[in-house]
């Protein structure tokens, strides 16, 4: 509450990535003996913090979160509560079952590293041969084309058919692609022989993708989905954790919607501490990494390596004179 921007290095959860993506054995749960922990801070202060910012923010919302954790403050006020009772009271005071959070980030060391595996679009067939017509001869101009017959053409060659037009048959001359008096009338009467609901829905042209996500991490969290459509629009959609209940590993899930995708995003506000974001976009969307070159300084622990930037500014906002004066001395 003091200050909006202030630069908390704990407690945004993308914060705690690089903590998280430590091999295993740099790693212990939270509910460790402090005497057993490699790094106290990170494992006592940053990644308790972080998971509960996330099950603010992410998991229950800021408002269960909030009524749920006063409860916690007002029944165990002036006792002495075990992170046990935290747990309970969470759970009772919200009535939303969080085993499977306590489990993954309070007694276990699995990232979250979920990913967009595979994606495919569907669209429901029309029916009509006005409109099928078009997309099968685009597809076959597309299936038919190959490297000889590209040489062919542009070598020149004359093929019998070409050179007497005599032997030329019925199929030489027919388009498939035509829409006949025959396949309007089969379309017409497929039709008039819906319901007006599915007539509704027939008309929708309602987009279908599938989805296969993946938990390579191992730690299941919700899935956060930024949709990015043809015409430039966006949509945040949330989908709770309880997808993976039957499947820990893989989850397919069918999404409907009204207008095209162009690019599917997961978790585009970093806030589930995702430690591999190259694999959260389709189309894929490599993040580009940074490396640095350094001379290794040997200092004592906890000094200062130089000025900070409030003793910096102050030593540029002097006056000349004033700098001279110092160098002087």
């Amino acid at each position: 509450e003091w200050y909006n921007n202030y630069p908390s290095q704990r407690g945004p959860a993308h914060k705690i990535v690089d903590y998280m993506k430590l091999p295993k054995n740099q790693l212990e749960p939270i509910m460790t003996n402090s005497e057993n922990i490699i790094g106290f801070g990170p494992n006592a202060y940053a990644k308790p913090a972080t998971a509960l910012n996330i099950l603010r923010e992410t998991v229950m919302g800021r408002e269960l979160f909030d009524f749920a954790f006063k409860q916690y403050a007002q029944r165990w006020a002036f006792k002495h509560p075990t992170p046990a009772d935290l747990f309970r009271t969470m759970e009772d005071a919200s009535a939303v079952d969080l085993d499977w959070f306590w489990r993954g980030w309070f007694f276990g060391t699995d990232p979250v590293d979920i990913a967009i595996d595979n994606v495919k679009s569907f669209r429901m067939d029309t029916k009509n041969p006005e409109l099928e017509n078009v997309e099968a001869r685009r597809t076959r101009e597309r299936n038919e084309y190959n490297i000889g017959r590209e040489r062919n053409r542009a070598e020149g060659i004359k093929f019998a058919v070409e050179q007497d037009t005599s032997l030329q048959d019925f199929y030489n001359k027919f388009n498939r692609f035509e829409t006949t008096t025959a396949s309007r009338a089969d379309f017409d009467a497929f039709y008039k022989s819906l319901s007006p609901e599915e007539q509704k829905f027939y008309g929708s042209k309602t987009n279908f993708y599938e989805i296969d996500f993946s938990n390579v991490g191992g730690l299941v969290m919700p899935l956060v989905l930024e949709w990015t459509y043809a015409d430039g629009t966006k949509e945040v959609e949330r989908i709770s954790a309880y997808i993976w209940r039957k499947d820990e590993e893989k989850v397919t899930k069918v999404f409907a919607k009204a207008k095209e995708v162009t690019a599917v995003r997961l978790d585009p506000y970093r806030e589930t501490a995702d430690i591999d974001e190259n694999n959260n976009s389709w189309p894929r969307n490599y993040v580009p990494s940074k490396f640095e070159l350094f001379k290794q300084q040997q200092s004592i622990r906890g000094a200062s390596t130089g000025p900070n930037p409030m003793q910096q500014n102050r030593t540029q906002s002097q006056p000349q004179s004033q700098k001279q004066q110092g160098t002087d001395k």
